[in-house]
């Protein structure tokens, strides 16, 4: 019975481990970090990565010449810092993605979101399917699109993810089993 329960115990571990190790750790700006020298295009920089719930955001900075700010997307769009929803001053602030969508953040130093200092983390609401462009001029109708299925991953982390709440309800289905029939001797 020990034996069991030890491994429904590495099971649950194997399946928590796995679901937690998928979040990312994405340094804004890469190398450069969060700055205005090096012209680092933070748009073109955010634009490269998939954000995902989960994920933390790392500003590095000098805090005697820059801060980060969360703000509104007027506020991004407008670059006023004159009312922001977070700010951080450390220098090496780390926030973690708890929701779906955009997420704005600005220097607040006058004159360096307008030099580009900002940021939008987007992280994505659903997976959408890719749309085929459609033809300027055609006479006759488009042909419906083609659903492809999407690649079959082989790793490990994208097995247990897919099946991760199988095994956990295997996990508890064999946790009762073994439990439940000591309790009726």
């Amino acid at each position: 019975m020990a034996l069991v329960v030890r491994a429904l115990a590495n099971l649950v571990l194997v399946a928590v481990t796995l679901q937690v190790s998928k979040a990312a750790v994405h340094k804004v700006g890469d190398s450069a970090g969060w700055t205005t020298i090096g012209n680092v295009d933070y748009k073109l920089w955010s634009a490269t990565k998939t954000f995902q719930v989960g994920d933390t955001i790392k500003f590095e900075y000098n805090p005697q010449f820059h801060n980060v700010m969360r703000v509104t997307h007027a506020m991004f769009r407008s670059c006023n810092a004159s009312l922001p929803l977070e700010t951080y001053t450390t220098g090496n602030d780390t926030i973690t993605i708890t929701t779906r969508g955009h997420h704005f953040y600005i220097c607040g130093v006058p004159g360096h979101c307008q030099g580009g200092q900002k940021v939008d983390i987007n992280v994505p609401r659903a997976l959408t399917a890719e749309v085929a462009p459609t033809p300027l001029a055609s006479d006759s109708p488009p042909a419906p699109a083609a659903k492809t299925p999407a690649p079959a991953s082989n790793s490990v982390a994208s097995l247990v993810k897919k099946s991760h709440p199988v095994l956990l309800g295997l996990a508890a289905v064999m946790v009762f089993v073994v439990f439940g029939s000591s309790f009726h001797a």
